[in-house]
């Protein structure tokens, strides 16, 4: 029932996505040259051979693909979809040779049948939570094997999918398997329709260390790594002013100290460095380019793809939208390059992770803005401790290499039936 009146809710304004989308390029958020794809259009023909599509919503769950892709694609063309601008730029330089990225079509019906049309894919691959009814329903009724990889279900989303129990059991019954990060992920699944569960592990501990350019880390390290810094990292809305405040609460006690504060979404820089400057800080933008001089307070971090870069720069990293806001941002990619982990109460979308980081010592949490200063200025002050956090976060992270290997194994059934398909 709910399924046909998604259906019916998706045909009603189908007339109406155009305008959606333009309304989307004009904000910067959709590729103009490439807005045929999120119609179903395709912009590379489809390769000879047997085709895994493989699909995640945005940058964090495409990151964590690339060892599977890279794995996969050693046989097979991978298809990688996802559904943000800064996600393909980063799939542009990062896929493998036989693999393709391509936009996600928007989930009406004729759009989804045209992509499926083209593609063909002989096996699906699904990251994380990403559910579109009518490309999962219109990719079953082709009797395309499909699993669901990494698998994540929060408070909110359960409760949400509970309320619409038979679309859930629809749609997951219509996956071959499902790998939760978690017993919790794998067994809200099951509660909500999954056939077959099992939970290998977070798939982001296989991601590799987020890459750097190593010009630009020689040309940034003499200005930053002989002052004391720390990073406000993935940062949202108020967290920008609140690492601000943190910085003029700590600057009377270590003078020249240098925060870099790297916001979520860099198309807020020039109200964030705005906010700042009105602070009475000294802002240097790094998309502009800006000089790091000795009277610099803060370096914004505002580009994209650059995590990598920043986190090498500083040793200890606060992790974003977890005391303002809830969700928390990925603290495996500081912890794999041996970074001082910190983190607020909300880490609702890595709660697993976060809680496994405290219980290793490999992390610290803060309860709030004061906790923030207090716990900054101590790892500042205690270098050993510091360093003795860091090791541990790094060592826990490469403790947990092993999930690729085990989703792998996971999938084998599923690549051993689509290889012997004709």
């Amino acid at each position: 029932m709910m399924l046909r009146l998604y259906r019916g809710l998706t045909t009603t304004i189908g007339p109406a996505l155009p305008v959606y989308l333009a309304g989307r390029k004009r904000r910067g958020k959709e590729d103009p040259l490439r807005m045929p794809e999120r119609m179903g259009r395709y912009s590379h023909p489809r390769p000879q051979g047997k085709l895994i599509w493989i699909h995640g919503a945005s940058v964090g769950e495409a990151l964590s693909a690339l060892p599977l892709i890279e794995k996969l694609s050693a046989r097979h063309t991978v298809l990688m979809t996802t559904g943000t601008v800064t996600s393909a730029r980063m799939m542009a330089d990062r896929l493998p040779a036989n693999a393709i990225h391509q936009f996600v079509p928007v989930d009406r019906a004729p759009w989804v049948r045209r992509f499926l049309d083209h593609w063909k894919p002989d096996l699906a691959l699904w990251l994380e939570s990403e559910l579109w009814p009518n490309l999962i329903s219109e990719t079953a009724n082709r009797n395309i094997p499909m699993a669901l990889i990494n698998g994540r279900v929060s408070d909110r989303s359960f409760a949400n999918w509970r309320r619409f129990s038979n679309l859930a059991r629809h749609l997951l019954g219509a996956f071959d398997l499902c790998l939760g990060q978690t017993d919790e992920d794998s067994q809200r699944l099951h509660a909500l329709g999954a056939r077959r569960v099992a939970t290998p592990g977070n798939l982001k501990f296989s991601a590799p260390q987020l890459p750097v350019d190593s010009d630009e880390l020689r040309l940034l390290e003499s200005t930053h790594l002989h002052r004391p810094s720390w990073i406000a990292a993935s940062t949202h809305a108020g967290e920008e002013l609140m690492a601000g405040r943190v910085h003029l609460a700590l600057k009377s006690r270590h003078a020249s100290l240098l925060t870099l504060i790297a916001p979520r979404h860099p198309d807020r820089a020039d109200d964030v460095a705005q906010d700042l400057r009105e602070m009475g800080l000294v802002v240097a933008r790094r998309s502009k380019q800006d000089e790091i001089t000795p009277e610099t307070d803060i370096h914004l971090a505002d580009t994209m793809g650059e995590m990598g870069l920043f986190y090498r720069l500083t040793h200890i990293a606060f992790m974003g939208k977890s005391i303002l806001s809830s969700g928390g941002q990925n603290p495996i990619e500081p912890a794999k390059l041996g970074v001082a982990v910190l983190m607020g109460p909300k880490m609702d979308n890595f709660r697993d992770v976060a809680y496994r980081l405290l219980v290793a010592g490999a992390a610290r949490e803060v309860a709030d803005e004061q906790g923030l200063i207090r716990e900054v200025s101590h790892l500042l002050d205690h270098e050993i401790e510091r360093r003795g956090l860091a090791d541990a976060a790094l060592s826990f992270a490469g403790n947990e290499a092993g999930v690729l290997n085990r989703i792998l194994a996971a999938l084998a059934p599923l690549l051993e039936r689509m290889n012997a398909r004709a």
